[in-house]
């Protein structure tokens, strides 16, 4: 099958709601976009909590080396915690030498001072510069060791997240697969490509600057506490006082600021769909000279995006100033009350010493956290859109049926009725029958359903009532992919990938030989003007096909459906994009193609279709005609009046002029 268009559809779709944090619809009448269409967006503010356990989740498959990073982790930062301890003891050495070289050798304790008595002071003896050293090195070597073990919790965390995001890609995609149509028909495809990538980009970076230092965080909080409680509980309590503060204003700060960067996303993603829609119509932006709308629309939304990102960043960055106040009221309360358990002889120098730096290493950790606030919701705020993404409604399930083997394409419609909206029926108590080798011609005015029609045939929408029949199988019991498989379909609106010529016609078979890709082009015409190119089929064609002309991009196409060899045939306005000489040559070759084929052929210039076996007219939905090009005529009915209009007219005008 070739299917060279990514929304055939031409009718209004279904409402497509996302789940959380925004609304996208299309504007009335239908999903077509132009350089200025744009999407309503909602203001509903996502879960942090549940969505952040979700992204956490996703790490599941690499849960031995999430294991690692734990105990990596806390290995690091049980050394970092005891070195401080370590390190105090040092600072006892010598301030206890440096006293005792004060006093003479013999001194009774009786006679020191009260401060001094409960140190480990000998009097006349001063310092002991190798249990110094000793002490030092040990720390040393604690300090290094934890840097090597934080450094190896890096790199295996940095694979975790590596996996994670490799993963939420596949699953993105695989998802886009199994979308229906009707999504992409409401989704601005810049929204949904801001999704893809920005967003997933966000999370990726997000994990990778937070997590580590989280994990580092928490446990350096828990191992911290520990060893406060164990040198001075009072002095623990004291540095503990500020922790319901601190928690506090985190919580006040993040309830503002949320919202923030949910909108800074959301104005992302629209700020890329209004900047995909102008670049993709821009010669239709030039033609209409609405080049200065473009750019007060582009201001517009790039205002606002300067507003919430604004906002969000500055809201979440007062986290950061507000801990560190609250982080120094905390150390002069620790100074002072160890200064005076000091002086009592409760504790030692050194232990205040490191409960100081303990105290330091405990606010510190609150701190980054505090400080990584906004990126953790900038990226939990990424990871639900490309949640929404991944949990919108998918087509159904495929039947478990085989199609038919004999692939004659006959297709019966019985008593068929289809709606995008419930309160506004489409099509009705359809039923007609297409035979084996017939062309079907499908003509009425635009909104009357023909494109629909198709659609159903194809299985990119399914129908509310009767059935499809394809060759006595029911469609809707068959795969997708076998019944698409049958069916090669060529659409107005051309699409071609970046790549060669060859490679763009093979897209339907990928098993062609060059044999099979050659005959299909001559069949077509496409060797008639590939032999001017420099490279001839080698030449590179971009995914607009910009540098072949719109008549030679349907031919491409044309040529790609040739190739697949289908059971039914679909054209959509095939040659609407040709010249008359080469839409006679292409009506020839159509003609090869159609044999022994069902073909269904959408046409509004009815000199293309006089030669159809069966003619069907379409008003509302409905069948109002149908028969062959004489006796729709004859009958002078719904056709007759179309063809009038088209060939009469323009002799009237040609004569008044």
């Amino acid at each position: 099958m070739s299917t060279d268009t990514t929304s055939p559809s031409g009718a209004p779709g279904k409402k497509q709601e996302f789940q959380a944090t925004e609304r996208i619809e299309a504007p009335q009448g239908g999903p077509g976009r132009g350089p200025m269409a744009g999407g309503m967006v909602g203001q509903k503010a996502m879960d942090f909590g549940p969505s952040a356990k979700r992204v956490v989740a996703l790490m599941r498959p690499d849960r031995t080396k999430a294991i690692a990073v734990v105990v990596l982790g806390v290995a690091s930062v049980i050394m970092m915690s005891i070195a401080p301890r370590i390190l105090g003891h040092a600072t006892d050495l010598v301030f206890n030498g440096f006293i005792g070289s004060k006093f003479p050798a013999g001194t009774p304790d009786s006679a020191l001072p009260d401060a001094v008595q409960g140190m480990d002071v000998v009097p006349g003896q001063g310092v002991d510069f190798t249990a110094v050293a000793h002490v030092l090195l040990v720390v040393l070597a604690l300090y290094a060791a934890a840097s090597l073990l934080a450094w190896l919790q890096g790199y295996v965390l940095n694979t975790v997240v590596q996996n994670t995001i490799r993963t939420m890609r596949e699953d993105v995609e695989e998802k886009i697969n199994r979308l229906p149509l009707n999504y992409f028909d409401r989704s601005p495809r810049g929204e949904l490509l801001s999704r893809v990538t920005n967003d997933i980009d966000n999370v990726s970076q997000t994990l990778q600057q937070t997590m580590s230092q989280l994990l580092t965080s928490v446990m350096t909080v828990l191992a911290v506490l520990a060893m406060m409680v164990w040198i001075s509980p009072l002095l623990a309590l004291v540095a503990l006082v500020t922790v319901p503060l601190s928690l506090i204003v985190t919580q006040q700060i993040m309830k503002r600021s949320q919202g923030q960067f949910v909108a800074q996303w959301r104005r992302t993603g629209k700020l890329n769909a209004q900047i995909e829609e102008a670049f993709s119509g821009h010669a239709l932006v030039k033609v209409f000279g609405r080049q200065a709308e473009v750019e007060r629309t582009f201001a517009e939304e790039n205002d606002e995006l300067f507003k919430v990102s604004y906002g969000a960043q500055f809201v979440s960055g007062l986290i950061m100033p507000s801990m560190m106040f609250i982080g120094n009221l905390n150390y002069v309360l620790v100074a002072v009350v160890g200064g005076l358990r000091v002086a009592s002889g409760s504790l030692s120098l050194g232990e205040v010493q490191a409960f100081i730096q303990y105290s330091r290493q405990f606010t510190q950790p609150l701190t980054t956290v505090a400080s990584m606030t906004n990126l953790l919701q900038s990226g939990v705020a990424s990871a639900e859109r490309v949640f929404e993404l991944l949990d919108a409604d998918e087509e159904p399930v495929d039947g478990a049926g085989v199609p038919s083997a004999s692939r004659r394409g006959e297709v019966a419609f019985e008593h068929v009725s289809f709606s995008y909206d419930a309160e506004r029926p489409l099509i009705t108590d359809l039923s007609l029958v297409a035979r084996p080798g017939e062309t079907v011609a499908i003509v009425g005015p635009t909104g009357a359903g023909k494109t629909t029609l198709v659609n159903l045939v194809m299985r990119f929408y399914d129908v509310d009532g009767g059935r499809i029949t394809l060759d006595g199988v029911d469609i809707a019991s068959m795969p997708r992919a076998d019944l698409r498989g049958q069916i090669g379909m060529v659409l107005q609106d051309t699409w071609l990938f970046e790549g060669t010529i060859r490679d763009n016609i093979a897209y339907g078979r990928p098993d062609a030989t060059e044999d099979e890709i050659l005959e299909a082009a001559r069949a077509t015409f496409v060797d008639r003007f590939v032999h001017s190119l420099p490279e001839g089929y080698d030449t590179v064609i971009d995914e607009e096909g910009s540098n072949l002309s719109a008549g030679e991009r349907q031919l491409v196409t044309i040529a790609r459906a040739f190739l697949t060899d289908p059971a039914l045939l679909i054209l959509d306005e095939a040659t609407s994009s040709v010249d008359t000489r080469t839409e006679l040559l292409l009506q020839q070759a159509m003609a090869a193609l159609r044999t022994d084929r069902t073909s269904f052929v959408i046409a509004h210039r009815l000199s293309t279709i006089r030669d159809a076996d069966l003619i069907l007219v379409m008003e509302d939905g409905a069948i109002v005609e149908q028969g062959d090009h004489e006796s729709l005529l004859a009958s002078g009915g719904a056709y007759a009046r179309l063809y009038q209009a088209q060939f009469t007219a323009a002799a009237v005008e040609e004569t008044s002029v």
